[in-house]
């Protein structure tokens, strides 16, 4: 992030942001930024991030290595304008919502839904968004809680909360789930309880003794793949909504 010091953005948050015009060199011609980022992004989607060079890109735009940097300086501008692109818009919450907890909640599924769709976004986007795109997401977030008793401070930090529970799913389906995720993830959680079965000594570990006894990891392989995901989602929210409610009781009636 020491790019980002200061006051002096990169060029490509310069552009996303309206203030700089695009760099391009050249003479106009039928490749466009808007081109590169899409081929860039379904590559990473694919193929995974590993595989998306300059090169391989040129090779799925059908054009030289070098006419690509008439639009993008290096691979590191090119990723800046996939995040930008690649989350799409965010579920459209109004200012003050009626019902706080279900727009959160449909806020985190569909910021989930987004990596899953895009696993290489937890690879890339290692410190805080500057970029509209993304920025736009946290936006939303914290409309869902414009209706509540919470104050900035407090919105802020419910929506890092929920964030960091989204991302932390999210990487361990992309560290873990390869394929079809609904199979590999019945099948994960199998052989994971069986392993468990053989290795965990009731002396040493007993309460996972007793959670591995008590069939758990059978019931997880039994279960929807975003079971664990809901509850846990659900868990977080009851804790917002009590700190909701404390915050309504120290303000006073309005």
């Amino acid at each position: 992030m020491s790019e980002n010091s200061g006051s002096r953005l990169p060029h490509a948050l310069e552009f996303l942001w309206g203030r700089s015009e695009r760099r391009t060199t050249g003479r106009a011609q039928a490749l466009s930024l808007e081109r590169i980022v899409a081929a860039a992004i379904s590559i990473a989607d694919g193929e995974g991030l590993a595989a998306l060079s300059m090169a391989r890109l040129a090779e799925r735009l059908g054009c030289a290595t070098m006419s690509l940097y008439r639009h993008v300086a290096n691979k590191d501008e090119l990723q800046t304008f996939m995040l930008d692109a690649a989350p799409g818009k965010p579920p459209e919450i109004e200012l003050a919502p009626c019902d706080w907890r279900a727009e959160l909640a449909r806020w985190a599924t569909e910021l989930l839904a987004v990596y899953h769709r895009h696993p290489w976004i937890l690879q890339v986007a290692v410190g805080p968004p500057l970029d509209p795109g993304q920025l736009a997401w946290v936006d939303a977030g914290l409309r869902a809680l414009g209706g509540t008793a919470l104050g900035p401070r407090d919105r802020f930090s419910v929506i890092l909360l929920v964030m960091h529970y989204v991302r932390g799913e999210a990487q361990i389906s992309a560290n873990l789930l390869r394929g079809n995720p609904d199979a590999e993830a019945l099948d994960l959680a199998r052989r994971y309880g069986e392993l468990l079965a053989l290795l965990v000594d009731a002396r040493r570990f007993p309460a996972l003794a007793e959670a591995v006894g008590a069939g758990v990891f059978a019931e997880q392989a039994g279960e929807d793949a975003g079971a664990d995901f809901t509850f846990g989602l659900e868990r977080i929210l009851d804790g917002v909504e009590m700190l909701v409610r404390e915050r309504a009781v120290a303000s006073g009636p309005s």
